[in-house]
């Protein structure tokens, strides 16, 4: 599947690298945001002559619009990394971009009908407060959630281990539980928040919490946060994330992000068979710059047995729509909707999440 949409907005941040820290260099990235966040291809309009009316979008993106559409390259842009002498640097960052959507290509999966449904999906699993690094309080997550018409929602502030992130001292935990559940109690039969954590994965494979802490969550997240741009084989790590006790979700195993770094280098099917084994859900993270795991590597772990929880990661309220990207790339990948947690029932999720002290 041809994503001319990113194309062209890589070829812009190649135009932003070269140009620095100039004006320049920043309307490159401005026009490169507005291509990724058009909701349409960008062919006809190129080809109908009406680009240029996009806010954002200027002579020189639309000439390389225009190459690019007609010519399936960009003779402007490829001379401007030559002429700079900085072929290697574009090269790497044109690596941190595969297996990306944009979103018109995201609208466009969407737009079929198919599985998982959007209209089904029942709730997210992973998303921050102001408890640790998001903007919005616990009360205003439900009702944007409501309005979203999701029935439950998992709020996965992080864990004390992670400092630069704002994680959670203990004694906050056990605030945060108590501000839940008078949610729970005001919204009952409408609305379910769960207790969950985000902890993170140190680098021998371990979670950055005690076991008697992790039992106070109805659910666990592990995600890796650090040596996200090392080369270095990190199988064993995740391995290990992934059979500790109590984990219940892999959190965007890779950590890779958009045209800055590739994220953990590992061995996927030997970790996604280790999840499989516990049962613990591979996590399909929707944040645009995330995309994590990717659709090529979500259907391996579909092939090796595993569940998926398809999450938006949301720091603020807009971000909760990420899960439109996450549920595109679920659709490519071919996942059964019966595999992914975020439409079961309370019960049948509640059962999971406690199943996993003992499997």
């Amino acid at each position: 599947m041809r994503d001319v949409n990113l194309e062209l907005g890589g070829l812009l941040l190649d135009m932003a690298a070269l140009a620095g820290t100039s004006q320049r260099g920043w309307g490159y990235k401005r026009a490169a945001k507005a291509v990724l966040r058009l909701d349409r291809h960008i062919t006809p309009l190129v080809e109908a002559n009406t680009f240029r009316g996009i806010s954002g979008i200027g002579p020189t993106t639309d000439r390389i619009a225009r190459e690019l559409v007609l010519d399936g390259t960009s003779a402007f842009v490829e001379g401007a990394i030559d002429e700079a002498g900085k072929r290697d640097v574009i090269e790497k960052n044109r690596g941190f971009r595969a297996h990306f959507l944009s979103r018109a290509a995201v609208a466009d999966v969407l737009s079929h009908a198919g599985a998982p449904s959007r209209a089904k999906y029942r709730g997210d699993f992973q998303m921050h407060s102001v408890w640790s690094d998001g903007a919005e309080t616990l009360d205003s997550i439900v009702e944007a959630c409501l309005v979203r018409g999701h029935a439950c929602a998992g709020i996965t502030d992080h864990s004390y281990g992670l400092a630069i992130a704002g994680g959670m001292s203990m004694a906050q935990v056990v605030e945060q539980h108590a501000a839940i559940d008078q949610i729970n109690a005001k919204y009952k039969g409408k609305f379910r928040m769960f207790k969950g954590i985000e902890t993170n994965i140190r680098t021998d494979g371990t979670v950055d919490m005690e076991e008697h802490e992790l039992r106070l969550f109805e659910f666990v997240v592990a995600s890796p946060h650090s040596l996200l741009r090392k080369t270095i084989d990190q199988t064993d790590r995740m391995v290990g994330a992934v059979s500790q006790r109590g984990v219940c979700i892999l959190g965007h195993p890779q950590g890779r992000r958009f045209n800055v770094r590739p994220g953990v280098s590992a061995d996927w099917n030997a970790v996604f068979e280790a999840a499989a084994r516990r049962q613990v859900a591979i996590e399909i993270d929707g944040s645009w710059d995330r995309q994590d795991v990717h659709y090529e590597l979500a259907a391996a772990a579909l092939e090796r047995g595993c569940l998926f929880a398809l999450d938006s990661d949301a720091h603020s309220h807009p971000e909760l729509d990420f899960i439109d990207i996450a549920i595109a790339h679920a659709r490519l990948a071919g996942i059964p909707q019966a595999r992914i947690v975020n439409y079961w029932s309370e019960k049948k999720f509640l059962e999971w999440a406690r199943g996993s002290w003992d499997r």
